[in-house]
């Protein structure tokens, strides 16, 4: 797990330690030692650490004008131990919330296993949101199943297009074009 890097093809137009509306401005990262892991795993250092034992992630990209967020996972989403959704939620959501943000393109590829407690933090950020949406792509399909089972899909967009949609070869932009315009057909259709 230590070799896998966060998506890095986008920062020539964001970074979030640069970025001072992140909760992530002014992280210094140590390119020299892994200063994380999850259990007995190191990460590489480039991933953030929000207050989860098992969760990482990157905010890859923001756009305030269009109020959109891609944001890629790596590890083990718990709530069932760690309460994860309510550390997300409280950490990094409700920051950028309050900075405008209503539309969350959550990337799972690198997400290994979730583990469910209740969905009282999955409702309140889709009812924070009003206007805007949750979209989970490229989840692996044993951890889908597991939202599922648990209703989470209730909250969070998964499944159809959203389970490959090929998003390291699009720009921030298209990808968030691509998935709003599929949401809004699932909407009305």
């Amino acid at each position: 797990m230590h070799e896998i890097e966060p998506f890095y093809n986008w920062r020539h137009d964001y970074i979030a330690s640069e970025d001072e509306q992140s909760p992530f401005y002014g992280t210094i990262y140590n390119e020299f030692e892994y200063d994380k892991q999850i259990y007995n795993f190191l990460l590489h250092p480039q991933w953030d650490d929000f207050g989860s034992h098992t969760l990482y992630l990157k905010v890859l990209f923001v756009d305030y004008d269009k109020q959109y967020s891609i944001i890629e996972l790596i590890g083990e989403w718990n709530d069932a131990i760690d309460n994860d959704i309510m550390i997300l939620k409280r950490e990094l959501i409700d920051l950028m919330m309050a900075e405008g943000i209503n539309h969350f393109i959550l990337i799972g590829e690198n997400l290994l296993n979730f583990h469910a407690s209740d969905d009282t933090y999955y409702e309140e950020w889709f009812q924070d949101i009003e206007d805007g949406w949750i979209a989970a792509i490229n989840f692996r399909q044993h951890v889908i199943t597991e939202f599922m089972q648990n209703n989470i899909d209730y909250y969070i967009n998964f499944g159809g297009h959203l389970n490959d949609l090929p998003w390291r070869t699009l720009k921030p932009i298209q990808i968030f074009h691509h998935i709003n315009e599929q949401l809004t057909k699932r909407l009305n259709g």
